[in-house]
This record gives C-alpha cells, structure tokens and sequence, in this order.
C-alpha cells in the first residue's frame, strides 16, 4: 500500500485495498479524499449531490466537467460506506439512482435553455409548451441502479407543433437535438470520464426508431407493433423529467397492464428466457451472476410474470422495485412467506455481491473473476475468508432462484402427454371410444361424440394457431382428470362446455395449462355441481382463485374485504364502468370462495347463509356512497337514506342466486329530499341490477315497499310508519317480521327497527289473523303446490312456507305481550322462543325447528345441482309430519 493511502481514514483505506478504482480516483484527483472524509457519516441524498454541483456553477461548457465530478465523489462514496458496512442495499441502488436523476435533470435544464434562446420555446399549435419527458426504463426505473450501470432512457414529448423563436424548427427537430446533446453530455468519455453509458434501444422501433417520440406515435405504436417483451420493460418505466407524467402513465398502463388476468406472459417471460438463457451458453458465460442460471434476471422474470398476469386487476402490483413486488406476493399468497423470504435474501446477496464484482474498476460487469487476487478481493468484501467459502453461500443462492424459476416457468405440457393421440384422432369417435372406456367412461362413445364435435367444430378450426396449441396441450389432460372424478361422463361434459367457452381466452388455457392443480379442482368443482360448473363458466376470470389453497382454508374476512374493495373503487374513482366491474368480480370471487368450502363440506347450509348475506350488505355498503357521488345535486355530504332488506336477505337465509327484496328509506326534512333520493335508489337499483361485461350484482325486487309497484321508489321514514300503521295488508306485516337494515345510514336503520317493533306489537285479534294467514296460504298454495307427484319442499303442505307461516303468525299474534318474539332470530330460533313462552308445546318446536333445518338442506343441495326444489315424498315424508302437527294445532285447520 504507498504511503498515501495509508495517511487515509480507516473507512477509507480499508475501501482502496478492495477498489483499485477508488485508488486510482483518490490518487488524481486531490479534492477527492477531503470531500469523501467530510461526508462519509451521511448517505449522499440529492440536496448534497445539487449543492455539488452549485458549486461549480455548470453552464454550457462546464457542464460535463461538473457532472463528471459529481459522479466521481458520488460512486466513491457510495462504495466507501457499502464496503466498511454502513450503507445496506437500499443506500446504495437509491444514491446511484439520485445520482442518475441529478444528472439528467442537470444537463437538461442547461441544454435546453440553450436551444429554447437560438429557437424559441417549442409549442403546441394552440401555443401550449411542450416539454421533453425523459423516461427511466429498467433499474433506473425501479430505483435499482447498481454503481456501474448503463442507463436506459426513452425520450418523448406531448404534441407536435413548432418552436416559437426567429428560426422555426419542428417541435420533432428540437427534441431530438435536444435528447441527442443530453445522450452526449452524459455518456461522452473526456477526460474526466463519463457520467453514465445511455442507452436508447428500448425506444419504439429500437435502434432503428427515431429519437424522441410524441405522445400520439407512442401510443400508436403500443397499439399496432408493442411486443410482449416490451410489456416487461415497460414495468419498470418511471417519468425522470417532465410535468406531464400521468397522461403518459395513462398511455403505458394498457399496454403494460391487461384489463383481466394475462396467464399467457408466462409463455411469452419463458420464451424471452430461453432466449437470453441461449445467448448465456453460446457466450460462455455460467458464471454471469446476473444472466446465468439462478442469477438476478430470474428473480426479476419470477416478480415481474405476476405483474404482468394480475397487474390490470390488483393496482397494487403495479410498483417497480423488485423486492416491493416479491413483498406483495407474499402478502396475496402469490408465493409463500418462505419462498419470498429466500428469493429476497438470494437478490440481497446477488447484488450486494454484483457492485463488488463493480467496484474493482468501475467495469460494468456481472462476470465472477477468473484470477486468485481478484477473487481474494471480492470474498474479503464480502465478508467469507475464501473464495470457495463465498461460492458455497452463491451456489446454494442461486440453486434456490432456480428452483423456484422452474415452479413458476416450468412448462407441464413440454413432455406430451399419453392421452395426446385421443384428442389428435378425436375427429374419428370409433377410434377414441375404446380409449375412453378404458379410462372408465360409462358411455364412451358419447364423449367420444362430443370431443369429435368439437374437433371438428368451427370454433377449433378458426383459432389462431398458438391458441389452438394450447388446447392442444390441455384437451387430454382435461380427459384424464374428468375421467378420475366421481362421475365422469357428467364431469367430462360440464368440463368441455368450459373448454368451448374459454377456448378463444388465451389467457385461461394458460393458467389450466400451467397449472395442473388448478385443472383437478376445476373436474372436482364440474363434477360436485351443475351450479357451480354454469357460474365457472359464466365467469371464467374465478379459475384464478383455484390457485390460491388460502380459498379453502380462510373464513371470509367481511370488514378486510370492504376495505380493500372501498379503496379499489375509490382509485378508479370516477370510472363507473370499472367500478361497477370490479363489484362484480369481487363478488363472483368471494361467492366462488364460499361455494368451493360448502362444496368441500366445510359450511353447513345457515353458515353459508349467514356469509352470503354479510356478503351482500357487504356490497350494498359500498355501492351508496359510490353512487351518492355520482348524483350531481346533492345538499349533503352523507344521504339520510337505508337500504332495508326482506325476505331471504331479510332473514340472513341469503342463497347463491337469491335475489334481493329490498326497500329504500330516507329521513331528510330538506324540500328537494324526495327528488334527490328517489333519484338515489333508482341509480343505486340500476347499479345492482344492471348487466356489464362481469355480469350483473343482484337481482332485485321492490315490491314490498309502501304500494307496492305503485309506490315511490323512495320512501320517507314517517311516510313508511304511516302505512304500516294505517294501510299495509296482514302479509306485509308478515314480510315485516323478516325485515332488518342492511346498508345506509345507522340512525335511520335504529329508526326503522324501532318502528319495525312498533307494529310488530300491535295488539291484533287473533281470529280475524287467523283467518287473514291462512287466506294468504291457500292463496299461495293454489297458485304453486300440487303440479308434479314429487315433493316441493318450498311451497307443499307441511313444507318451508308453512314453517314460515307458522312463526310468523306466533310474532303478530303474541308479540304485544311478549317482546321478545319480534327480533329478527331466524324461523328455529323464534320457534324455540315460542315454546319458552308456552305458544306451543317444547317438543313440536324443536321437531320443527329439525325440519325447517332438513328442508334448507334438502333445497341447497338441489340447487347446486340446478334441479327444481321438489324430492322424493319419502325423503321428506318424517319431517313433514311435525310441521303438520304443530299448524294443527295452532290454525286448528289447513
């Protein structure tokens, strides 16, 4: 070590003997070590770097000198504190970044006044100035920057038009000039070195693209010629300078980011590996800790392949650091906690380890070296007594980057498949049959009918050629794993009818291509349930929530889901077509959830009820202040004004297609309360019920509020209190019982139940109930039992009606003297109560209650199946009897 070094400070002579370029910088430039010793303490933020660079006063022909100075105290610095221990990853890639952004601020605030005196300020045809974007692509994107980087910049502009000075040039012609004398100011090798290498081809068109690019080629060429590795790159894209950033965030994010899941980026992510994995092994370079095997590239392919599938949906994903992304997989169960924990570790090391491989000689290189002292050097930096101490820790990293590269990449259907000739020969059914029946098939030749009907079928033929390979792929996996389930021809069928839905999504046979286990759970789901097999296929974009193990095993979380989806509305606020998009799939998403757990058999039917109607006041919550905020005239910030439920909703017995009867009320003395409300519920009726590219929410019906079909949309609290008091029927006080607040105002809900209580407790003659009760039954009755031999557990004699029949008189009848009966308990519990209360005898009520149990099964399991509510006499027979028994002897006739 000369004598120089050693009169150095201890970080900075323990620095040098690992960075012959730190030695060579401190020996030729004399101001370097007293300003290294000066800021050593601190990280070098962009304040210092600016109040350099003040200093020196850069103008047009100091400009280079400046910035190179600059970069040389910065990088110096940065290296002194990463290899003494006092700057962690993060310091490090934020200060190269910092540097980065300086400096190209710098030169293009210098430059351009130059140009804007020789030709005057460039403008827009209706005079507007424009101005140079400069984008960051890459790790300057994503604050990443290693200490020896190029960087890759895209320059463009708003609008064409021309400048406004003496001598006229284009805007095109001024921009361009100007990208160029920055291109130069930064990358050009003087004597004092250069700022950074820049590099332009991730531009429109590459090399062979123009410069700099207006809002409107941009977009165009996004739309006509982006490529799927351009989609990759463009994820990292962040606006370095220029005002205008969103509008050209609100070009990029299209094209970056799909509308709906995109399992096809990872075809193309693996294509696009292969390539650069072909390039590694022709070049010889294994040992290339950023390209090779298990290197940083893979990590960043592993985070980036979810960004680009899911990005469009979860705008949370749409962030640029590498190890923010690998966070918020874990966070989704994207990944697990423990992969996510090792993939980090492994990129902390693999850069750490990459500045050091930098900071020998300032070389932009990820090679590790060939000769003893080199390797002495780097496994001193970083902290192992030996090279092969240091290649142990890289080789156990970069195996751990690599298997799990290959769970995420790995192509299932690269082998083939047995049954690949089954599917191949499909058009002829009298060869495929004997396959079929082999793999147990109870009528082969009819699937062998169906799959030759499709083969042959149009739809096949017209698919573009990379699509029909992945149906290709996947039609034998579908036949072997329908084949498994408990009845396959059924299984078999429901599949293909999905198949022929998605066969023209891309992005769908993807994910059943690359993911076998979501292939199995969609045969188990197609075979438990015809129901659930038609909503699958309604809405394809829930294959994704198969991947997520989470579905099955988590609760619902109704409070975290309403906050989530508050803030997802509230970010796309006011897009109303979005929002009332993303409603619908988080509902079809939180109602697959709970139908693959009652499929499992992990919900009984009432929890399933209960989770269902949480779901929907859930979603009734969020839709009113949404739409209270698209409703132009409004004389206050929150609307007095509830969403009252009835019916199955009403009574949290809520079933997967239920529909919703619901009757709105508000208490607003204000003169334009009835117009501004009445215009509020029928918006917020038309958002619920409205059919959108996701479908619809609910279904909704409105005829149980004050007149029915005939009564305003909207009604006042007080009008609402009248009419039950005055002029509602017998029946709507029945539908009363079942009646809750679901969504609005809490105040107004409190109001409503009180006066839900008040006429619930009316004294009432119990003969002229009587006879009103069972007039409505009869009346129903005739209208709906006795069409089929079978039993209809809804609306024949001793069925769920009468049950509700039942409870429902007890409440009118007896609640004036006993309170108690009218909460909103559930039909078993108020039959429980009344037995307490000595209504009717213990034992009947709970038989009753037994059978009200029995019946919502029995009618559960016939929807899921698509079937009628109607079974078999005997199997319902036992349970019919109690509720005969106890009508009886309440109504003492039918």
């Amino acid at each position: 070590m000369s004598s120089e070094l050693s009169d150095l400070p201890d970080d900075l002579r323990e620095a040098a003997t690992l960075s012959r370029f730190l030695r060579r910088m401190l020996a030729c430039r004399p101001w370097l070590g007293e300003r290294l010793a000066a800021t050593l303490d601190r990280p070098a933020d962009a304040a210092a770097m600016q109040a350099f660079l003040d200093e020196r006063e850069p103008g047009a022909d100091t400009l280079k000198a400046a910035l190179r100075d600059l970069r040389t105290w910065v990088i110096c610095h940065i290296m002194t504190r990463d290899l003494n221990g006092r700057a962690d990853l993060a310091e490090v890639t934020e200060s190269m970044t910092v540097l980065a952004e300086v400096a190209v601020r710098s030169a293009h605030d210098v430059l351009r006044e130059n140009l804007v005196r020789r030709y005057g300020l460039p403008l827009s045809p209706t005079g507007w100035e424009q101005e140079l974007l400069v984008i960051g692509m890459g790790k300057l994107g994503g604050r990443e920057l290693n200490v020896s980087s190029d960087i890759d910049l895209i320059f463009v502009y708003p609008e064409d038009g021309d400048t406004g000075g003496e001598k006229v040039i284009s805007n095109f012609e001024f921009f361009e000039r100007l990208g160029k004398q920055l291109i130069q100011a930064l990358a050009e090798v003087t004597e004092h070195g250069q700022v950074f290498r820049v590099d332009m081809r991730l531009r429109p068109n590459g090399d062979s693209g123009p410069l700099v690019a207006s809002f409107d080629m941009l977009e165009n060429y996004f739309i006509t010629q982006g490529r799927e590795w351009e989609r990759y790159a463009w994820i990292k894209a962040r606006v370095l300078n220029g005002e205008r950033w969103r509008e050209l965030e609100n070009i990029a994010r299209p094209f970056v980011f799909r509308k709906y899941l995109d399992f096809g980026a990872i075809n193309a992510m693996r294509d696009l590996h292969a390539q650069i994995r072909r390039e590694v092994a022709r070049r010889d370079r294994a040992h290339n800790i950023k390209l090779g095997p298990g290197g940083i590239r893979e990590i960043e392919f592993i985070a980036q392949v979810f960004q680009l599938i899911r990005g469009g949906r979860d705008s949370g994903l749409q962030v640029r650091p590498t190890l923010r992304v690998l966070a918020g997989l874990a966070e989704r169960g994207l990944l697990a906690p423990a992969s996510v924990e090792a993939l980090t570790a492994a990129y902390v090391f693999l850069r750490r380890l990459e500045h050091r491989l930098q900071y020998l000689d300032d070389a932009q290189t990820h090679d590790l070296p060939e000769n003893p002292e080199d390797r002495a050097l780097i496994a001193r930096s970083m902290g192992h007594a030996d090279w092969d101490a240091l290649l142990a820790e890289l080789d156990g990293h970069r195996a751990v980057v690599g298997r799990h590269f290959d769970e995420v990449f790995g192509d299932p259907s690269e082998e083939g498949h047995r049954l690949d000739d089954v599917w191949a020969c499909a058009g002829d059914a009298e060869r495929c049959t004997p396959d079929l029946a082999e793999l147990g098939y109870r009528h082969p030749r009819a699937a062998a009918e169906r799959l030759a009907a499709i083969h042959a079928g149009p739809r096949y033929r017209q698919l573009p050629d990379h699509i029909r390979s992945r149906l290709d792929a996947l039609m034998p996996r579908v036949v072997e794993t329908a084949a498994r389930c408990k009845g396959p021809d059924e299984t078999l069928a429901r599949c293909l009818d999905l198949m022929e839905a998605i066969s023209r999504r891309g992005a769908y046979l993807a994910l059943l291509q690359q993911y076998p286990q979501a292939l199995r759970r969609v045969a188990d789901l197609m075979g438990a349930s015809r129901w659930a097999a038609q909503f699958l296929t309604r809405h394809p974009i829930l294959l994704d929530e198969l991947l997520d193990d989470r579905n099955l095993e988590t609760a619902p979380d109704f409070a975290a889901f309403r906050a989530q989806l508050a803030e997802q509305l509230d970010a796309v606020e006011p897009d109303m077509e979005r929002q009332m998009d993303l409603m619908r799939e988080q509902h079809h998403a939180r109602v697959f959830q709970l139908l693959t757990q009652d499929i499992a058999g992990l919900l009984t039917v009432e929890k399933l009820a209960d989770h269902l109607s949480e779901l929907a006041d859930t979603l009734l919550a969020l839709t009113l202040p949404v739409v209270w905020r698209k409703i132009k005239i409004r004389h206050r910030d929150d609307p007095r004004f509830a969403v009252i439920s009835y019916g199955k909703l009403g009574g949290k017995e809520l079933g997967y297609a239920s529909d919703l009867d619901i009757v709105y009320l508000y208490d607003d003395d204000a003169p334009e309360a009835a117009e501004v409300y009445s215009r509020l519920a029928q918006r917020t009726n038309s958002w619920l019920s409205s059919q959108t590219a996701a479908g619809i929410l609910f279904e909704t019906d409105l005829r149980l509020r004050p007149n029915g079909d005939a009564g305003l949309i909207a009604c006042s609290l007080e009008a609402f209190r009248k009419y039950q008091l005055e002029s509602a029927w017998v029946w709507e006080h029945q539908a009363l019982t079942r009646a809750r607040f679901s969504a609005g105002d809490p105040a107004l809900g409190a109001a409503f139940e009180r006066i839900r209580e008040e006429v619930l407790r009316l004294p009432r003659d119990l003969a002229e109930l009587r006879r009103e009760v069972l007039a409505m039954r009869r009346k129903m009755r005739d209208a709906h039992a006795g069409k089929s031999e079978l039993f209809d557990l809804k609306h024949d004699e001793g069925g769920l009606i009468d049950v509700e029949f039942l409870v429902q008189y007890l409440v009118l009848g007896h609640a004036h003297a006993h309170p108690r009966l009218t909460g909103n308990l559930g039909n078993i519990a108020l039959l429980r109560i009344a037995a307490e209360l000595g209504l009717i005898p213990a034992g009947l009520a709970a038989a009753c209650g037994d059978s009200y149990r029995l019946f919502r099964r029995l009618q559960h399991r016939q929807r899921l199946n698509d079937q009628p509510s109607r079974v078999d006499p005997d199997e319902a027979e036992a349970a019919r009897a109690p509720v005969r028994t106890l009508w009886a002897q309440v109504f003492g006739t039918d």
